[in-house]
């Protein structure tokens, strides 16, 4: 498939991904969906009448609700319709005026929060994440808990704190206890650090409270997946924590990238689901493939330096597939919206460079990382920019999700 619009073989965006974000422009500041292609974004409110009539008015919307809200057969229909308008030749292609106004520079666009996010719950997913955090805190033997190999873990966070890539984080301030046993202390944040992970949007209709969703039937809920950053005050988390689990250490700010990528441009690179052993509950057991070759890269930048990788990892590595954690976060009767947002928590690999938190690469704080420049880093430092890439990539074909970035501000102080 080739696009009349110029993409780059190493571009996010090409015609075989086109993901939907929500952008204003220094030309018009009001807030559109949009589709990237290379380095531009297709406005869809500027070309939607060229799409069937009763799909026109979600497209023309300020946020993807309205877009996720309806089924996947609306959403194949859309994508459908976005990849022939940018054929080459198409009917788009050889409308000049029409294409002033519908292409947009990505460099001159402002990006924004995709979707309304009704709630957010993050999970805890990774099998070589939670085996390395229970070594850390528990011991070799008793690594993972009882229930992990049996349910999902997670916990509700906070949408409100959910934020578009590019959006600083304040250092928090908390009670933390530097001594174990001693009283605790109130200050800035000591041990900061970032989180990888992905998160998929909700879609279709809302369920009613008391209705389930199974893992077999979870499919069709699940509108596309974005790039996450779940920045984490890990003193704070460890004083808190007990017995309730995490709050105010993960509510100071989640990051999000922009564009939120469709199930049907990662279906070319599914792969086999992580093997689970002991078998799950029915509800929770789906034949469908759904996990993906993705593949993720953090990065470090310190002010006024160069970035250093310092993890690469892969989404293939997660033991619970977003089938079983809908499946699992409904079994209760749990009602869900459009455009709700589920995290799979930290992403870590097998080896010490795949490691997804700067608790783990530092081991608790015994190792240093090397950054380039000279400098080293335990945990985030004010003053840091984070910097969480994917992309899936076979025959040729690149489908990636852009940037999620954040730099870390000093705490402010408190005032009584």
């Amino acid at each position: 498939m080739n696009s009349f619009v110029p993409v780059d073989p190493t571009s996010d965006f090409s015609i075989h991904n086109l993901p939907y974000g929500v952008f204003s422009d220094v030309d018009n500041n009001r807030k559109r969906i949009g589709v990237a292609i290379g380095d531009y974004i297709l406005d869809l409110s500027a070309v939607a009448h060229l799409y069937p009539e009763e799909v026109q008015e979600t497209l023309t919307a300020d946020v993807l609700n309205p877009l996720m809200g309806s089924s996947r057969l609306v959403w194949q229909a859309v994508r459908c319709t976005t990849q022939h308008l940018l054929f080459e030749g198409s009917d788009l292609d050889k409308n000049e005026d029409l294409k002033k106004i519908a292409l947009i520079p990505q460099s001159s666009a402002k990006m924004h929060l995709p979707a309304e996010i009704g709630d957010y719950t993050d999970f805890y997913s990774s099998i070589h994440h939670a085996t390395n955090v229970g070594v850390m805190f528990r011991g070799k033997d008793n690594a993972l808990m009882p229930n992990w190999k049996h349910l999902p873990v997670g916990y509700h966070g906070r949408s409100s704190s959910v934020v578009v890539s590019g959006t600083p984080i304040t250092r928090p301030l908390g009670q933390t206890q530097p001594v174990d046993g001693a009283d605790p202390v109130f200050g800035p944040c000591r041990l900061f650090d970032f989180e990888l992970e992905m998160a998929f949007f909700i879609g279709g209709p809302p369920t009613q409270l008391g209705e389930r969703i199974t893992a077999e039937n979870a499919f069709d809920r699940i509108f596309g997946f974005s790039i996450m950053n779940d920045w984490s005050a890990r003193d704070i988390q460890k004083w808190e924590y007990v017995p309730l689990g995490p709050f105010t250490a993960k509510n100071l700010g989640t990051t999000i990238s922009p564009w939120v990528v469709p199930v049907d441009a990662l279906e070319p690179f599914l792969v086999d689901n992580f093997a689970q052993d002991p078998i799950p509950f029915p509800y929770l057991r789906h034949q469908r493939n759904f996990n993906f070759d993705i593949n993720l890269e953090v990065a470090i930048k310190p002010s006024n330096e160069v970035e250093t990788t310092i993890c690469k990892s892969n989404y293939k590595y997660l033991y619970w597939t977003p089938l079983q954690q809908l499946a699992h976060h409904t079994v209760t009767g749990c009602n869900i919206r459009p455009g709700d947002l589920m995290a799979s928590g930290t992403i870590s690999g097998e080896t010490p460079d795949s490691f997804g938190s700067m608790l783990e690469l530092s081991w608790k704080g015994t190792k240093s990382i090397e950054l380039n420049g000279g400098q080293t880093r335990k945990f985030i430092q004010d003053g840091d920019e984070v910097i969480i890439r994917g992309f899936c990539e076979k025959n040729g074909i690149r489908v990636g999700f852009g940037e999620c970035s954040g730099v870390v501000l000093p705490a402010v102080p408190f005032s009584e």
